[in-house]
This record gives C-alpha cells, sequence and structure tokens, in this order.
C-alpha cells in the first residue's frame, strides 16, 4: 500500500517543484516579453506578468512524466513499479491539457498597444473572439476522443443511471471538454479566485478517488492539485502573476478529463456547479460580462452593475461589503461546500444499494 501510494506523492512532488521553478521564470519574461494583464482591482492598476498558466501546464505533464518514468526504467521488464494507470490515458491527458493550455495562451498574447474596449472596460488585452473560443477548445478533446477514454454508463445525480454508448466518446467527451473550459474561464478577475476554487475542486476530485478507490482518478487529481497549489501561491492576495487563460482553459479541461477517465461523471458535475450557473448567469447578458468590482475609497468592491446578478462575484459584493481576498474567499467556501454535497450524495447512495 504504502508503495502505492509513493507513485502518487512522487509525482505530485515534481509537479509542485517544477511549476514554482516555471512561475518565478515566467514572472520576469513574461513581462519582459510584453505579455501581461492590468489589475483592475487595485488602486493604479499595476500591470503582471501574464499567462501563468503555461507553469502549470509544463508541472502538470512532468508530474505524470514521472510516474510515466518510474513504469519504464531501469528497463520496461524490470521498471522501479509496476503501472497501474494506462499509459496512452495519461499521455491521452496530457496531450489534451497542453493543446487547451496553448488556446489559452493565444487568447493571452492577443495584446494591443493601447487600450481597447473589453467586457464594460478598456483593456490592453482583446483575446480571442467569442465564437473563435469553443472552436478552438474543441481541438482539446480529440486526444481522449482518440482512445475512447472513459466509461460508456454514467450514474447520473437525481436522474440515475444511462447508458450512452458511442454518443458518449463521441459527442459528450467533446461538449463536456468545450463547457468545461469556456465555463471555467468565466469565473475570475480577482486574486486566487481562479487558482483557489480550481484547487479546491482538484483537492475534491483526489478525495473521491481515494475514498471510492479509482487509482487513475487519484493520480490524476493528485497531480493536478500540486501544480493549482504551487500556482496559488504566487496568485493569492496580492497577486504577483496572472494566470491568465492558459489557466484557466487548462484547469477546466483538467478537471474534466479527471472525471471522464477517473469514472467521476455524476460527482463531477455536483463540484463543478459553481461553473455551470456562472455559465447561466452570464449567458443572462449574452456574456457581455465582467465579474470585477469598483474599487471604492475604503478599500471595498462595489457590483459593477448594481443589484442586476450576471456573477457568482456579483451576488457575493451584493451580500456584503467586501475587500477583493474577501471576495476570493467567499467562493472557495462555496465550492467546498458543494464537494461536501457531492460527498454526501455519494454516501447516501451507496447506504441505498
Amino acid at each position: 500500500m504504502f508503495h502505492t501510494y509513493l507513485t502518487i506523492i512522487i509525482p505530485s512532488i515534481a509537479a509542485f517543484i517544477i511549476t514554482v521553478v516555471m512561475t518565478l521564470f515566467l514572472m520576469s519574461y513574461m513581462k519582459e516579453s510584453g505579455v501581461t494583464a492590468t489589475d483592475h482591482n487595485k488602486k493604479g492598476n499595476p500591470t503582471l506578468a501574464g499567462s501563468g498558466g503555461i507553469a502549470v501546464a509544463l508541472g502538470f505533464s512532468v508530474g505524470l512524466f514521472t510516474y510515466i518514468f518510474g513504469s519504464n526504467f531501469p528497463s520496461p521488464t524490470s521498471p522501479f513499479y509496476q503501472p497501474v494507470a494506462s499509459l496512452a490515458v495519461l499521455f491521452s491527458v496530457m496531450l489534451s491539457i497542453i493543446l487547451i493550455s496553448t488556446v489559452g495562451f493565444l487568447d493571452d498574447i492577443n495584446v494591443k498597444r493601447k487600450a481597447v474596449k473589453s467586457t464594460d472596460m478598456m483593456d490592453t488585452r482583446q483575446g480571442l473572439k467569442q465564437w473563435q473560443k469553443p472552436v478552438l477548445t474543441l481541438i482539446g478533446a480529440i486526444p481522449l476522443v482518440a482512445i475512447n477514454a472513459g466509461v460508456k454508463t454514467v450514474a447520473i445525480p437525481l436522474i440515475g443511471v444511462i447508458n450512452f454508448g458511442l454518443f458518449y466518446p463521441i459527442v459528450i467527451i467533446p461538449l463536456a471538454i468545450i463547457f468545461a473550459a469556456n465555463a471555467f474561464n468565466l469565473l475570475g478577475g480577482f486574486d486566487g479566485i481562479a487558482t483557489g476554487t480550481g484547487m479546491i475542486a482538484a483537492f475534491g476530485l483526489l478525495l473521491y478517488s481515494l475514498l471510492f478507490g479509482n487509482y487513475t482518478g487519484l493520480l490524476i487529481s493528485s497531480v493536478l492539485f500540486a501544480s493549482l497549489v504551487a500556482m496559488f501561491i504566487f496568485n493569492v492576495y496580492p497577486a504577483k502573476i496572472i494566470p491568465g487563460d492558459s489557466f484557466t482553459y487548462l484547469v477546466g479541461a483538467a478537471l474534466v478529463s479527471d472525471m471522464i477517465v477517473g469514472g467521476m461523471e455524476g460527482f463531477g458535475i455536483i463540484i463543478f456547479m459553481p461553473w455551470i450557473i456562472e455559465f447561466f448567469l452570464h449567458l443572462r447578458r449574452k456574456f457581455k460580462v465582467t465579474d470585477l468590482g469598483i474599487m471604492q475609497k475604503d478599500g471595498t468592491m462595489k457590483a459593477p452593475y448594481g443589484r442586476k446578478i450576471y456573477s457568482w462575484t456579483h451576488i457575493i459584493m451584493n451580500l456584503k461589503k467586501c475587500r477583493e481576498w474577501e471576495v476570493s474567499l467567499y467562493m472557495w467556501v462555496v465550492e467546498a461546500l458543494f464537494i461536501v454535497l457531492g460527498l454526501a450524495i455519494k454516501l447516501a447512495t451507496l447506504k441505498v444499494i
């Protein structure tokens, strides 16, 4: 048992270290290269290095490669340990994450010399057009479709067990990747809000895998969690780097990929509910929405549309006078509560059975 846990812990440590090292490098490199983002929630709107998600993509990939290395060295016939997780699945997940992160990076580097109108505010970063985002993120689904990832029978909370057959890899997986990547991208704008909620969601999947015995899900969740903890250190208030769309697309796709290959779709729907709700809130204004608040003299944030609600952050800012870090904190609590709900439903289901 201890040997099995080592095959989880060592790749996770490698992922954490690589993410930290790469983030430190990107903090200076991206700023010098002009890949920056404006922090609209601070006085003076400081400019920070952007696209920190590249560090997470590299850390996550190196973490999984560490596992693959141990299963093939010193020789394929006599490795350090016999692989439990399918190497084809791991390579597919890695390729999917790298492709999605690349799309996010393309979104991050579209920086204009002069400020342009972007979601109700002036910004130097214009990003991809709305229609380009779902089209390009579809690319990230191809590796998982190619290996026919996941199982065809899915237990959906409050609905029951459904056998999707070929509909699952050909339709469900691409739609899930597109939706998750783009929905996760909607909720951000505050220091630590995306990194924190993503980190907590990954921990939820890790805990579920640990409790209900899916090794592949546990490995991917653990490596992803370690990478996100590393980025969180640099992005929590006051942020030193902006994760960017290379991060948000990546995390959304990574979470849903983990749910698919780890057989956690039912639980995954519940823990992803904050972003599903965020999607429909944004839809009410045709996605022309800013999550950001308006800085007040006392340092608190005011909701940008008054009492009109188009985001979780608007709900929080309307309920209570919050500083930036408090908005993020309340969103972390919301995500944690959905994880508790998901685990409670799973345990209740087991008792019924």
